[in-house]
């Protein structure tokens, strides 16, 4: 949907709502696993405990598999791209950029994105959400850690799972 605070809903039972479904897309197959390959490989490194990943080179080709293009091609700033979009600005701030805008201003100065697929516009804008009700809650969220499990499952099952998820978090059976 449009995912902005305006937007959710908080149920009785707990669970989250969702309104206004006015900017939605379907992704395709091939935008599934592709951006489940970028959620698995940022998610690779946490999972493993390592403070910075040396899967760099993977997270880079899993972001121009999905369409990024940048100016340079450098491997370490689309990794960097990777993880301000769908897992954290930690970096960002331990650089000293104070807001994830600035940081990306500045990952730009590097090496300039020239192509960003739509897909990826979404599903960022829906890992920023998250990031930004945590940092409500005072605490530091990487959405990759908490999809690394269904991006997985997606790649396994070559985009075909038969379970549904209710923006990930969530399993929702299905009869």
């Amino acid at each position: 949907g449009d995912p902005h605070l305006g937007n959710i809903l908080v149920l009785d039972c707990g669970r989250l709502g969702l309104i206004d479904y006015g900017q939605t897309r379907t992704l395709t197959k091939r935008d599934r696993l592709a951006l489940a390959s970028v959620v698995a490989a940022l998610g690779k490194h946490h999972h493993h405990q390592q403070d910075h990943p040396d899967n760099t080179r993977e997270i880079s080709h899993a972001m121009q598999t999905l369409g990024f293009r940048s100016r340079g091609s450098d491997d370490d700033n689309m990794a960097r791209f990777a993880a301000l979009y769908f897992d954290s600005d930690a970096e960002g701030r331990k650089l000293g950029y104070p807001t994830p805008q600035k940081y990306l201003m500045h990952l730009n100065s590097v090496d300039p994105m020239v192509e960003v697929p739509d897909p990826a516009v979404f599903v960022a804008r829906t890992s920023f959400l998250f990031r930004g009700l945590g940092a409500l809650l005072q605490q530091q969220l990487r959405t990759s850690v908490h999809w690394r499990k269904h991006a997985l499952l997606a790649i396994a099952t070559d985009g075909e799972g038969r379970a549904l998820y209710n923006l990930g978090l969530t399993p929702i059976s299905v009869k």
